[in-house]
């Protein structure tokens, strides 16, 4: 996947879902459920919003996209 086609689907690249999430306080405290857990809270806050719904979209895909990184650490382990 290229660098535009990531942005456009998660609103930054696949590496910075690692950095700035999966790398995140949180991630390392709590892990990467809780992790998820605030962005979809964070979608929920946004849907109160209008015009919001191209940033709920991205933001449930990097959720996906942190949840198949778990499943695919699992597998490994």
């Amino acid at each position: 996947m290229t660098q535009y086609s990531e942005t456009k689907m998660y609103g930054m690249t696949e590496e910075e879902i690692r950095s700035h999430y999966m790398r995140s306080a949180t991630a390392e405290r709590c892990g990467l459920e809780m992790v998820v857990m605030g962005i979809l809270s964070d979608c929920q806050e946004l849907s109160s919003w209008s015009n919001s719904n191209e940033q709920i979209r991205q933001k449930l895909n990097v959720a996906k996209f942190i949840l198949c990184e778990i499943q695919d650490q699992k597998t490994l382990a």
